[in-house]
């Protein structure tokens, strides 16, 4: 039988192998709005028109604001949809890798190694040795 560490290893390596093969990605939502432009005389003032559009538009957080993006056709459209499929599989791979990463950590053995000189300096002396002196 093989050896659980080493497995979810290669597992981890996979992940990543995966990660470098995703294109361009980002963040984000579309939406699609219909809109009346005021004007008393144009179709859309009209009882029961719809209204100018729908007008598609990127929404996302850039910087803890949120920004909106106009796509102004359908190849845009069709770009940011990608770019969103994306990058909700870069979500997905990097939530299997911190799960992976998680179980390596748990499995690997402590290594005991000698103390560094910082860390006897950090190690006081017990109250006893020092009511002595």
């Amino acid at each position: 039988m093989t050896d659980p560490l080493s497995a979810l290893i290669d597992e981890r390596s996979a992940l990543l192998c995966q990660v470098s093969e995703l294109g361009d990605f980002q963040p984000g939502s579309i939406s699609s709005a219909t809109r009346r432009c005021g004007k008393p005389r144009c179709h859309c003032a009209k009882p029961n028109d719809p209204g100018h559009g729908p007008h598609y538009q990127l929404t996302q957080k850039v910087e803890g604001k949120t920004v909106s993006q106009t796509l102004p056709s359908p190849a845009a459209i069709r770009k940011a949809e990608s770019e969103i499929a994306e990058y909700r599989k870069f979500q997905d791979l990097a939530d299997d890798l911190v799960d992976v990463n998680r179980k390596i950590c748990r499995l690997r053995p402590v290594e005991q190694t000698e103390q560094t000189a910082q860390e006897k300096k950090r190690r006081k002396p017990s109250s006893k040795k020092s009511r002595a002196k």
